[in-house]
């Protein structure tokens, strides 16, 4: 069973850092590839980043370029998402997502689910 478990959200100042986790079982992580999404309420789901644990391709929407770094230890089957200089409309709830292709579109693969999400809240 393809299961995904992330951690990391809270509420933080405008300026700060989170690091969220995405742990993931039941795919070969080394083979495949992950992504961040994140939504707000009433909004659409928007790209966030993505990484190929096999070659450590990664891409980043313009809106967190140079904030947030996203990357993988396949020895603990877990990716990560540093965020650095946080801004309120970083605000959203965070979702990974796997197996997927690492590119901009991030297509999903047939056996890609999705986490329960982690929120990230940043005050002003």
């Amino acid at each position: 069973e393809v299961q995904l478990v992330e951690s990391g959200g809270g509420l933080v100042q405008a300026g700060e850092s989170l690091r969220l986790s995405c742990a993931a079982s039941g795919f070969t992580f080394d083979a495949n590839a992950i992504g961040w999404f994140r939504q707000e309420p009433g909004k659409e789901r928007e790209r966030v980043s993505c990484i190929s644990n096999s070659d450590g391709t990664t891409w980043y929407a313009d809106s967190v370029k140079g904030r947030f770094t996203i990357s993988s230890d396949n020895a603990k089957n877990t990716a990560y998402l540093q965020m650095n200089s946080l801004k309120p409309e970083d605000t959203a709830n965070y979702i990974c997502v796997g197996p997927i292709l690492c590119r901009p579109t991030m297509p999903l693969l047939t056996a890609a689910i999705w986490g329960q999400g982690t929120q990230v809240t940043v005050s002003a």
